[in-house]
């Protein structure tokens, strides 16, 4: 029998759906290699994704391998989530002009561009659907972050491999897509099996002509998501946050972690949530014309903690405790979700190997045993 919910395209012809994105006007990107690593770029044929490659992650350490194999999705992520496409490294915000008469300032909000992005995990998606909430829930829309967001076109792809790093099943982030996407894609071999989640995904599925898939197929790929959420080897228990985390600021773990951390701030720029930044004036040499523009920033820096003269963040120690406790912690009293989606590339992508799950669970055991010691001890029985 034939399942009509998901369609099936051989991986032979995956570039009819690039060139199907192609006409309807998109600039496409993807995956792509790049001096040992994976960075997102443009693609125009299937040959242009790391087909045949795979990556090994474990903490401190990101190595590719050229299998052989025809995989085109067998590379899990790079260092870059999808959040540059909407939250960009720098944006110019306005520019300001002198005149004899004073100032003139002029917004440059970005142009609109249709920007197809496949290869998304279901991480990345849980990432971005959390930059959502911050830059477009509320009464203040973010104007830049909404206009990139708003040209974006996502095909994901299911994960049938899980990292060393990995642990988005314990944050029921993944690996299986849940929602956020346009189409959703599960590599089965020489097949791939193609979903959609929106009405574009429908529209541009419905334009591919593909059969239906079988449902040996359909149980075949959740049968591989499945056992890919079951391979992960680090998990992060949140059963006790936020408040223990709370409770645990002067643990002395965190004179541990920071005798460890080179506050490089490699751990926020990989972050598909972190959205620290700040804001800069850049004078032309005439000093007629300036750009005000946004740029990330990280809560790990010396300048990001100083406030009228003064730097409330003086120490590693400090720094480090503060964007553990706001991403596991805090965040969800701000915006009642986790600001961590379990991608692992805060520790892949730290050079000493810092495991944010390793130090979770560090400061929580603790914070268990103080527990279990104060409580009152019940009277010998007579």
């Amino acid at each position: 029998m034939a399942d009509d919910h998901h369609k099936v395209i051989p991986a032979a012809h995956v570039q009819q759906l690039l060139d199907a994105l192609s006409v309807r006007g998109y600039r496409i990107l993807g995956p792509t290699v790049r001096d040992g690593g994976v960075v997102w770029d443009t693609i125009r044929r299937v040959a242009d994704l790391p087909v045949g490659w795979r990556d090994h992650q474990e903490p401190g350490r990101y190595r590719l391998e050229q299998t052989g194999s025809k995989d085109i999705f067998g590379v899990v992520h790079g260092p870059q989530s999808l959040k540059p496409f909407a939250f960009t490294p720098r944006e110019p915000l306005v520019q300001i002009e002198r005149s004899k008469d004073g100032f003139t300032t002029r917004s440059t909000l970005p142009p609109s561009e249709k920007v197809a992005v496949i290869g998304a995990r279901a991480c990345d998606l849980a990432g971005l659907a959390i930059q959502d909430q911050i830059f477009l829930q509320g009464e203040y829309q973010d104007p830049y972050y909404a206009t990139r967001r708003e040209g974006l076109f996502i095909i994901a792809v299911n994960c049938t491999r899980a990292l060393q790093t990995c642990f988005c099943a314990s944050m029921d982030t993944g690996p299986c897509v849940k929602n956020g996407s346009d189409l959703t894609l599960t590599e089965v071999d020489d097949q791939l099996l193609i979903e959609a989640g929106s009405e574009s995904g429908s529209d541009l599925l419905s334009a591919l002509s593909l059969s239906p898939a079988s449902q040996g197929l359909t149980r075949e790929a959740a049968a591989r998501g499945d056992a890919c959420a079951q391979s992960q080897v680090r998990r992060l228990d949140r059963t006790r946050l936020p408040q223990a985390l709370h409770e645990a600021h002067e643990h002395p773990r965190w004179d541990d972690v920071a005798a460890r951390c080179l506050a490089c701030g490699n751990c926020t720029m990989v972050c598909p949530t972190c959205f620290c930044h700040k804001v800069e004036e850049t004078p032309d040499l005439t000093r007629q014309n300036s750009e005000h523009a946004r740029l990330w920033d990280s809560c790990f820096t010396q300048e990001h903690g100083y406030i009228h003269g003064k730097n409330i963040r003086p120490m590693i120690k400090d720094r480090y405790r503060m964007w553990l406790t706001h991403k596991l912690a805090s965040w969800i009293d701000q915006f009642g979700t986790s600001g961590c989606v379990g991608c692992g590339r805060c520790i892949t992508w730290c050079p000493v190997g810092i495991d944010l799950t390793e130090e979770v669970s560090a400061l929580l055991k603790s914070s268990e045993q103080r527990s279990t010691s104060s409580r009152p001890q019940e009277a010998p029985g007579r």
